[in-house]
């Protein structure tokens, strides 16, 4: 009689069979390719092993041998499609299962094909333990390679059930054996599946449940089952319904994850928006360059609270090397160092096209490297910090600075093919758009200030101008009568001696008028290599007078071998003017009674440090009320509500157009510096 129970299985399972196609054809992943050749294969080894009275071929050794390949093909399918990790040799990457799959179909060839289903005897039939133990072999580095599945998992399955199927094929036979590695197969695809969607739900449980019954066919080999006749068929119609409810569990657990998917798809862009509309409703101020860079904190906190980074900080580029101007989320152990190595990563080159990997294709985040900017014995080597993504602050010439991102928050997703550490496109455009929006408003602060600074100058220089035009008329008939009054021979020596201080204060007067003059008129000279030696040497002999008049002890200390710098001559001058005057004023006006005249000092110093020379002005007069806003006309300077006055803002205009950098610093026990920084030639 012949036995129909194969039908409805194969009817449906070759009906669902091009579902399956569609999901290969929709997602082009390893996943779909490898349940449609799944089914595929257990559909082809149905056909094959499905007998009733005058089937042709039926008994062929070939078509049993093909059925049985069919068969280990199958169960290996579903399980590599729940780990489709690949190993790579040479150019081409090959998944695990190819290999751990090649030790069982050798398996079937060899006991139903070339041996007929008559199993060996001695030491011949040692080659199928053999072979078990390489497949499970292969099984326990496939386990070992980190995925989405434990790595606890996946060896101890490989090694615990390859040492039980070597001990089935010993103890029951290789036909045995093999059937054992078919349903351990089956079984552990059962069990990865639960690990890989870390849900309940009908397509899991269908889909699990088919598996299970699906790996039935080992109890064949129990004698309970041989026993009793009507089990046998009973358990053989369980097993192969269990490859229908298989295979309609696989079609529900992939439309669960297209419904997942498109949820998780909504989640994303509700979040973008709400980022966007964070970051849109962050208010910049555009009044000056310092100002906008103190908010650098409120930036990285905004970040952190609405983007899936836990951790943010903002490298600023100011005159001329990068700072840390603010982080979030990060701890004080972490902030520290990266502040300090911030400033030890060059501005030339940082972060050119091509310089770090893209983090994302189509994103301008790149996967930055701190390894080259690392110290011996840094913190953040200790603290294992030693890679983050930075999203760089693009300007015209050059990186003006860059959003540091890292710790990534978990975010729930789609089973296997989501990681907690690596970003995605619509993780990172929202926070691009803000350090684009960040950029352009810095540099359009840095264009107004220059604009502000240019128009107080420039009413500065037409003020200069106007005093020097109406002095000089007056001064021209002093010193006309008084160079007459000179060459008189009528006048004796007291009087000759009066006429000669009026010479000589009326040439004094007119000097300071010209050098009022070239103030006030700033010639943009092309930048040169000017010696600082040189020129420290002209600011002593011409001003020196001017100290001595004051009672000031004036000292110039240059250190050996200073380079030349690339700036212009006349403009550095007046820099230094700037800053000499507001140390005279300083010493001279604020020096308390209880300093004796002697300590009244100001030094004008230079050194080299790296690519960079430091021309300083000392003093020991009152220190700055904030050093970061010295250099703000309208903030006061000194105790008792003095401004800076329009002098040092000029001198760090002039440093910026240089490509320098003022800064001022307060000096312990008393006084204050102004540090002029340039480049070296």
């Amino acid at each position: 009689m012949p036995d129909y129970y194969h039908l409805p299985a194969l009817l449906l399972t070759a009906l669902l069979l091009p579902a399956f196609g569609y999901l290969y054809l929709r997602f082009r992943d390893a996943r779909s390719l490898l349940w449609f050749l799944g089914f595929l294969f257990s559909i082809i080894a149905m056909v094959l092993l499905y007998t009733m009275d005058g089937y042709p071929g039926s008994g062929s050794p070939f078509l049993v041998a093909s059925g049985q390949t069919f068969i280990q093909l199958s169960a290996a399918m579903f399980l590599g499609s729940l780990s489709p990790l690949r190993f790579r040799v040479g150019r081409f990457q090959i998944l695990f299962v190819v290999p751990y799959a090649a030790f069982v179909v050798l398996y079937s060839v060899l006991l139903y094909g070339v041996l007929g289903g008559v199993q060996p005897r001695g030491p011949a039939f040692l080659i199928f333990p053999a072979l078990i133990g390489m497949s499970f072999g292969v099984g326990v580095v496939w386990g070992m390679t980190r995925g989405t599945v434990p790595i606890w998992l996946g060896v101890s399955f490989s090694a615990v059930l390859g040492t039980f199927a070597i001990w089935v094929c010993c103890l029951e036979g290789a036909a045995a054996g093999l059937t054992f590695v078919e349903c351990v197969n089956l079984q552990m695809a059962a069990v990865l599946l639960v690990f890989v969607s870390r849900r309940f739900s009908p397509g899991v449980f269908l889909s699990v449940l088919g598996f299970i019954a699906w790996s039935l066919a080992c109890v064949h080999v129990l004698p309970l089952v041989g026993d009793h006749a009507p089990l046998p068929l009973t358990l053989t119609r369980v097993i192969v319904m269990g490859k229908v409810v298989a295979a309609v569990g696989m079609i529900m657990f992939a439309l669960e994850d297209e419904l997942k998917s498109n949820k998780v798809a909504q989640d994303r862009e509700r979040s973008a928006r709400r980022q966007l509309e964070a970051y849109a409703n962050l208010m910049l101020t555009r009044r000056r360059v310092e100002d906008f860079d103190r908010q650098a904190a409120d930036v990285c906190e905004t970040v952190v609270n609405n983007s899936r980074f836990a951790q943010a900080a903002l490298l600023l580029e100011n005159g001329g090397r990068y700072t840390l101007a603010g982080s979030a989320g990060m701890e004080v152990a972490i902030a520290r160092p990266l502040g300090q190595l911030a400033n030890r990563i060059p501005v030339e080159g940082f972060l050119a096209p091509g310089s770090a990997p893209i983090a994302v294709a189509h994103s301008k985040t790149v996967r930055l490297d701190l390894t080259p900017w690392l110290i011996p014995g840094d913190d953040l080597e200790r603290l294992r910090l030693t890679s983050v993504l930075a999203v760089p602050m693009i300007g015209r010439s050059g990186v003006d600075g860059a959003l540091l991102l890292r710790a990534m928050r978990p975010e729930e997703g789609l089973g296997f093919d989501l990681s907690a550490d690596t970003p995605r496109l619509n993780d990172l455009l929202p926070i691009e758009m803000l350090v684009a929006r960040l950029q352009a408003t810095r540099s359009q602060t840095m264009m107004f200030e220059k604009l502000i600074d240019s128009e107080r100058f420039a009413g500065l220089g037409q003020l200069a101008g106007n005093v020097t035009q109406q002095l000089n008329s007056p001064l021209t008939v002093i010193l006309g009568y008084a160079s007459l009054l000179q060459e008189s021979a009528s006048l004796d020596a007291h009087d000759r001696k009066a006429v000669e201080s009026i010479v000589n204060e009326a040439r004094s007067i007119r000097s300071t008028l010209q050098s009022l003059s070239r103030v006030s008129h700033v010639r943009s000279d092309q930048p040169a290599a000017i010696s600082v030696t040189e020129l420290l040497s002209d600011m002593e002999q011409l001003y020196r007078p001017e100290f001595l008049h004051r009672s000031i002890e004036f000292q110039v200390n240059v250190a050996p071998g200073m380079p030349r710098i690339l700036c212009g001559a006349q403009q550095l001058r007046q820099a230094l003017l700037h800053c000499l005057q507001y140390a005279i004023g300083a010493v001279d006006r604020e020096t308390p009674a209880s300093v004796p005249k002697e300590s009244r000092s100001i030094r004008l110093e230079a050194a080299r440090e790296g690519s960079l020379v430091h021309i300083s002005v000392s003093h020991s007069g009152p220190g700055f009320l904030n050093p970061e806003r010295a250099f703000d006309p309208f903030v006061p300077a000194r105790a008792g509500g003095d401004t800076a006055g329009m002098g040092l803002s000029l001198c760090a205009t002039i440093l910026r157009d240089q490509n320098g950098r003022a800064s001022a610093v307060n000096l312990q026990p008393r006084g204050a510096a102004i540090i002029l920084e340039l480049q070296a030639a």
